[in-house]
């Protein structure tokens, strides 16, 4: 079967799916085991590495379908993505997985099944490790912000934002290793949110050239920068002080977070000190290029996310 005849299908299998969204979901759904968040399923054990592939197809699926598509189309993209979830969650809550609102008992009838290929993947994953809509309908919404709110202007605005974007995969990837529970939920979002920031401070640059600003503007006012600095080749010390600020408000919500690598053994505990490890060694890289972020996206390298790893694996923390 040739790439063109397997797009068709899955075109013509997905009903009502625009060709659109198939097209994104196949192409994230490919990129599963070439970019950073997969990296760690390597070394997993495959039954893990199957779920989390899943997940991540779907996760960069709505960041596309919310940064790659045509303007006009990314909030119809986006409809049709949740209703495919609720499709989903309706086919499968026969078999004990919590639909939206609901407990995973309620009985009714299964419906018609997900029509997008990266929606129908996610279908063993969410009966097997008993994950909840909310999650993945979490990180569609921050997708559907992001088309329309460009800046923030507190702290506790973006925030808020993490909790949409970055906060349910923590939650979900819980779900997948049946380590889920309240408490770790917490410290689960303190890393989350903190990996959150730390991409968003290396992506200053590339977010501005996209009409974003997610520094916050109560912290730019105080810094005395403004949008035009943040344009400049290279950043000027107060850009570099006001960086420094944030990077050490991202490494304390991280640190706070990190002691959930000890309440967990395993797969677990070393695919989360692998979250950990990033989180800080981006934080580091940015720490080592003199907090500059607009002349270039300063990247960790591979042998200090080792480290990084190791410490945390090792100290549970």
């Amino acid at each position: 079967m040739t790439p063109e005849t397997t797009r068709a299908d899955e075109c013509r299998a997905a009903g009502a799916g625009s060709a659109a969204a198939v097209a994104i979901g196949g192409a994230a759904a490919a990129q599963a085991g070439a970019e950073n968040f997969p990296v760690a399923l390597r070394v997993l054990p495959r039954r893990y590495r199957r779920d989390l592939a899943a997940v991540y197809g779907f996760a960069r699926s709505v960041d596309d379908m919310g940064d790659e598509a045509a303007p006009g189309q990314r909030l119809e993209l986006l409809d049709e993505l949740e209703a495919d979830i609720g499709r989903l969650y309706q086919k499968v809550r026969w078999a004990g997985a919590p639909g939206p609102g609901g407990t995973g008992n309620e009985p009714g009838p299964a419906g018609d099944g997900p029509r997008l290929p990266v929606v129908r993947a996610l279908a063993r994953t969410v009966v097997t490790c008993a994950i909840p809509a909310q999650p993945f309908l979490d990180l569609i919404e921050a997708n559907r912000q992001d088309q329309v709110v460009t800046r923030y202007r507190a702290f506790a605005d973006l925030l808020g934002y993490c909790r949409l974007s970055a906060n349910p995969v923590g939650r979900i990837v819980l779900h997948v290793f049946g380590a889920a529970t309240p408490s770790r939920a917490e410290l689960s979002d303190l890393v989350c949110t903190a990996l959150q920031l730390a991409e968003h401070w290396q992506d200053v640059a590339e977010d501005l050239r996209a009409g974003r600003i997610y520094l916050p503007a109560e912290d730019l006012a105080a810094f005395g920068v403004t949008e035009t600095d943040l344009a400049a080749a290279s950043a000027s010390a107060p850009v570099r002080a006001l960086i420094e600020f944030e990077v050490r408000r991202a490494r304390e919500l991280l640190d706070q977070g990190a002691p959930i690598v000890g309440t967990l053994r395993g797969a677990a505990r070393a695919a989360v000190a692998g979250y950990v490890a990033g989180g800080r060694a981006a934080l580091a890289a940015i720490t080592a290029s003199g907090h500059d972020v607009l002349a270039g996206t300063p990247k960790p390298a591979k042998r200090r996310i080792a480290a990084e790893l190791a410490k945390a694996y090792l100290s549970g923390r």
